[in-house]
C-alpha cells in the first residue's frame, strides 16, 4: 500500500512576484502562523465528519488556545511595543505591527467562534441538548432554579457596589463578571454594582429534563433571575457581562537563592498581571463600559465587543459523557503483545530488545508500570527522572516517592518554569522532598524540557541501565489524547548518555562524548544543520537526498534557511507541522522541493521525528532516524535542555519510517496543506470518498516493535514503491 502523499507529484512551484528570496518575507510570521493553526482547530468544529459534541469540544479548545495566546504571546509583544522596542521579528514586522495584524485576525476568529456556536446550538437542540435563555423557562423551571440558587450559588456570591466607599474590585485572570445598573424602587436612587461570577461554580446549570434530553441555563442568567435576593429593593435598569485576561508570563530573578520561594512569589504576581484583553457584551450601557475600561486601564484596541456568548471556553462543560452517541467511539489503548508475553514484566520486555510505543494507541500505563516496577524491585538501586508536566495525583510521582521511602536513590528534576503548571510542580517537589528523594530544579535560565527516565538495576554481577526517552510529558491524562513516542531501551550507550545528562542537570557538569544523543543548547542545532547539509551534498553528487520531518512548530530561521538551501540542491523535504510554521513551501528558486502539511484530528499531534535518507532516499533501512523532545524553535534549540535521540534498532526504525511517518504523510482525512502564500488547503476529495486517516490506521494497527511471539510479519507497512 502506498502513501498518496508520497506517490502524488509535488505541486508546481509558485513564483511570488513581490517576494525577495533573501528578504525577511521568506519567513511567515510566528504569531500569525499560530493564529492560522487555531483557525484550523476551529474548522474542526464545523467538520461534519466529527461527532457533534466533539465539535463543541473543538470550539472550546479554540477559545482556550486563544486565551493562552493573549496571556503569554500578546502580553509579551505588548510590553515590547510599550517600551518602544522596534526590533523586527524574523519576517520583518515590529512588535507594534504584529499587534495590529494579530488584533484584526483574532477579532475575526472570535466572530467566527460565535457563528459556529450558533450552528452547533441548532444541531444540539435537534439531538435533545438545549441551552436555554430566561425567556424559555417555565414556572416549574423557575421554582427549581430558585432552590438551586439558594442552596448552591447564593452562599458563594459577593455582590459589590461601586462608589467612593467601595472602589472597583480586583478582577483576576479569566475573571468573568456581571456589571449592573440598578435603581432603588423607593426613591429612584442609582446604584452601580459588580457581581463577580465564581470560577468554582459550573458555568451551566442543569435543569430537569425528559429522558434522552438535557437542558441547561447559563449561570449568568440564573444570577440575573435572582437579583432581588442580592440587591433587595432595587430594580435592574442596565447590565452587561465582561471577562478579563491578564499578562500571565512569569519574571524570576536569575540570582534567586531559593528558586521555589521565588516562583511562589512570581505566581502571585501573575494573578495581578496587567489586563491584555477585555471582552464585553456588545451594546453594553455606555456608562458601565466607560467605568470598566477606565478601572481596568484598557484601551480601545484591547477591548473586544462580543455579540453572543462571552467565555466560549466554558462550553467544554457541555461535552456530555452521558451522550456517547455524540462523541468519538470509545477507544482502549493497546497493551503491547511483548509485554503480555512477559506477564507484564517491563524489564524482561525491554531486555528482549528496544521497544517503541506510540501513544495513545499503545497505553501510557506501560510508562507508569515501568516506574512502579522499578520502585518495588529489590534489584533496582537508583531511579532518575525529569518532570516537566504531570497530573495532579501523579502515579509517577507516587512511584518515585515509594522508591525513595524504600531506600532507593531517587533523583527528580522538577522544572518549575513549565508554564501554567508551576504551582503543581512546586507541590510535587515538596512531596518528593518529604519522601527522601533528591529534588533538583535544573538551570535558572534554561527550561529542562527533555523527557527522560533512567533506572539502574543490579543483574548478576553487573549494573544495567534501563532508560525511557519520550517526546511528550510524563502526564497520564494528556497521554490519552496526545500522540507521542516512548522509547524503552537497555542499550549501554544510551544508558551512559542518560547518566551524563542527569549529571549535567544536577551538577552543571557539561556532558562530553555523548554517544547516541545530542542536546540543546549545546550541540543539537549544529547537529541538525550538519545532517541537512549532508543531504544537500548527497543530492548535489547525484544521490537521493530526502528528509521527513514531524514537529509541532518550525520557526528557527537558521534551520529554515538550511532547509531552503537543501531544497535548492534538490533535496525532497516532506514536513508534518501541526502548528506554527515559518517556512514558505513550494516557491520557485527557494523551496520548490518542500511540502508542508498539518494534521488536526481526534488526537493532538505531539511527537517530534526527523528522518534523513542518508544518501539512500526514504524509506530506507540506511536512513538515520531520530526522535526528540524539541520543536525547531529558537527557545527549544537555544534556551532549553532538550534531547535528540538516534534510533538504531532496525525494527524501531522501520516502525517510525514505514508506519508512523508514512501514515502521517499519507493522511488526507485530517490534513491541511500549506500554500506559498500562507493559506491552507484541505483536500476532502469527492463526496463519499473514504479518505485515509492516520489516526484510524494507528488505532487499528499494532506497532512493529511492540509485537510479541506472534511476530511482526502481518503488520502493515506503508512505503513508497521504487520509482
Amino acid at each position: 500500500m502506498t502513501a498518496d502523499f508520497l506517490r502524488s507529484p509535488r505541486p508546481d512551484p509558485v513564483e511570488l512576484a513581490d517576494l525577495d528570496l533573501a528578504s525577511p518575507a521568506r519567513f511567515f510570521n510566528r504569531e500569525l502562523s499560530w493564529l492560522a493553526f487555531n483557525w484550523r482547530v476551529l474548522e474542526e468544529a464545523e467538520n461534519p465528519a466529527v461527532p457533534l459534541l466533539e465539535r463543541l469540544r473543538f470550539l472550546s479548545i479554540s477559545a482556550n488556545n486563544l486565551d493562552e495566546f493573549y496571556t503569554v504571546r500578546v502580553a509579551g509583544l505588548r510590553e515590547l511595543a510599550r517600551a518602544g522596542n522596534t526590533t523586527p521579528a524574523a519576517d520583518g514586522m515590529s512588535p507594534a505591527e504584529q499587534l495590529v495584524h494579530i488584533g484584526r485576525n483574532a477579532r475575526e476568529l472570535m466572530q467566527s467562534q460565535q457563528r459556529v456556536l450558533t450552528h452547533l446550538r441548532r444541531e444540539m437542540e435537534e439531538t435533545g441538548i438545549h441551552l436555554l435563555t430566561r425567556a424559555k423557562l417555565t414556572r416549574t423551571d423557575r421554582q427549581y432554579l430558585e432552590r438551586v440558587f439558594l442552596a448552591q450559588v447564593f452562599p458563594i456570591l459577593s455582590p459589590l457596589a461601586i462608589d467612593p466607599a467601595h472602589p472597583f474590585p480586583f478582577i483576576p485572570n479569566n475573571g468573568f463578571s456581571l456589571a449592573l445598573m440598578l435603581e432603588r424602587r423607593s426613591d429612584a436612587r442609582q446604584l452601580r454594582a459588580l457581581l463577580p461570577i465564581p470560577q468554582q461554580i459550573a458555568r451551566f446549570v442543569a435543569l430537569p429534563a425528559n429522558p434522552g434530553e438535557h437542558r441547561f441555563l447559563p449561570l449568568e442568567d440564573l444570577l440575573l433571575l435572582h437579583l432581588d435576593s442580592l440587591f433587595p429593593g432595587y430594580k435592574l435598569t442596565g447590565d452587561c457581562q465582561f471577562r478579563v485576561l491578564r499578562d500571565s508570563d512569569l519574571e524570576v530573578e536569575e540570582e534567586a537563592e531559593d528558586l521555589v520561594r521565588e516562583f511562589e512569589v512570581a505566581l502571585k504576581r501573575r494573578r495581578r498581571g496587567e489586563v491584555v484583553r477585555l471582552q464585553i457584551s456588545a451594546g453594553a450601557p455606555e456608562e458601565l463600559a466607560r467605568v470598566i475600561s477606565r478601572e481596568l486601564r484598557v484601551t480601545e484596541d484591547e477591548t473586544v465587543e462580543v455579540r453572543g456568548m462571552i467565555g466560549v471556553v466554558d462550553l467544554r462543560e457541555l461535552v456530555l459523557e452521558s451522550r456517547p452517541d455524540l462523541l468519538w467511539p470509545s477507544y482502549v489503548p493497546r497493551v503491547p503483545e511483548r509485554v503480555q508475553d512477559h506477564s507484564g514484566d517491563m524489564f524482561l520486555s525491554i531486555r528482549q530488545k528496544d521497544m517503541l510505543l506510540h501513544h495513545p494507541y499503545e497505553s501510557f500505563d506501560m510508562v507508569v508500570r515501568f516506574l512502579q516496577q522499578a520502585a518495588r524491585d529489590p534489584n533496582v538501586l537508583a531511579i532518575k527522572q525529569t518532570l516537566y508536566r504531570t497530573s495532579k495525583d501523579s502515579p509517577i510521582v507516587a512511584a518515585l516517592c515509594e522508591a525513595a521511602e524504600d531506600g532507593k536513590s531517587v533523583t527528580a528534576l522538577v522544572e518549575l518554569k513549565a508554564r501554567f503548571d508551576e504551582a503543581a510542580n512546586i507541590r510535587q517537589s515538596r512531596m518528593l522532598e518529604r519522601s527522601g528523594a533528591h529534588v533538583v530544579y535544573g538551570f535558572v535560565n534554561y527550561k529542562t524540557h527533555a523527557k527522560l527516565s533512567s533506572v539502574v538495576r543490579r543483574e548478576g554481577d553487573r549494573l544495567v541501565t534501563y532508560s525511557h526517552w519520550g517526546t511528550g510529558n510524563y502526564h497520564p491524562i494528556t497521554a490519552k489524547i496526545y500522540t507521542d513516542l516512548s522509547l524503552f531501551t537497555c542499550d549501554e550507550a544510551l544508558g551512559r548518555d542518560s547518566t551524563k545528562v542527569f549529571n549535567y542537570l544536577s551538577g552543571y557538569a557539561p556532558p562530553t562524548a555523548l554517544e547516541n544523543l545530542s542536546i540543546s543548547p549545546r550541540d543539537m542545532k549544529p547537529h541538525i544543520l550538519s545532517m541537512i547539509a549532508a543531504e544537500a551534498e548527497y543530492a548535489r553528487s547525484g544521490r537521493p537526498g530526502e528528509v521527513w520531518i514531524k514537529l509541532n512548530a518550525l520557526i528557527e530561521p537558521e534551520v529554515i534557511d538550511a532547509l531552503y538551501a537543501a531544497s535548492q540542491s534538490g533535496v525532497k523535504i516532506s514536513c508534518v507541522i501541526r502548528g506554527i510554521c515559518g517556512l514558505r513551501p513550494g516557491i520557485k528558486g527557494l523551496s520548490e522541493n518542500i511540502r508542508v502539511k498539518s494534521i488536526i484530528g481526534r488526537f493532538l499531534e505531539h511527537s517530534r521525528i526527523v528522518c534523513f535518507g542518508n544518501g539512500h532516499g526514504l524509506p530506507s533501512s540506511e536512513a538515520r532516524v531520530f526522535i526528540s523532545s524539541a520543536d525547531w524553535m529558537g527557545r527549544n534549540l537555544d534556551r532549553r535542555i532538550e534531547a535528540l535521540i538516534e534510533c538504531h534498532n532496525p525494527t524501531v526504525k522501520e516502525q517510525i519510517v514505514s508506519q508512523i511517518m508514512a501514515a502521517s504523510l499519507r493522511d488526507r482525512a485530517q490534513s491541511w496543506v500549506l500554500n506559498p502564500d500562507g493559506s491552507f488547503t484541505r483536500d476532502l476529495g469527492a463526496p463519499g470518498d473514504d479518505l485515509f486517516s492516520c489516526h484510524r490506521f494507528f488505532m487499528e494497527t499494532a506497532s512493529l516493535s511492540g509485537r510479541g511471539s506472534a511476530g511482526a510479519t502481518d503488520v502493515p507497512r506503508l512505503a513508497r514503491p521504487a520509482e
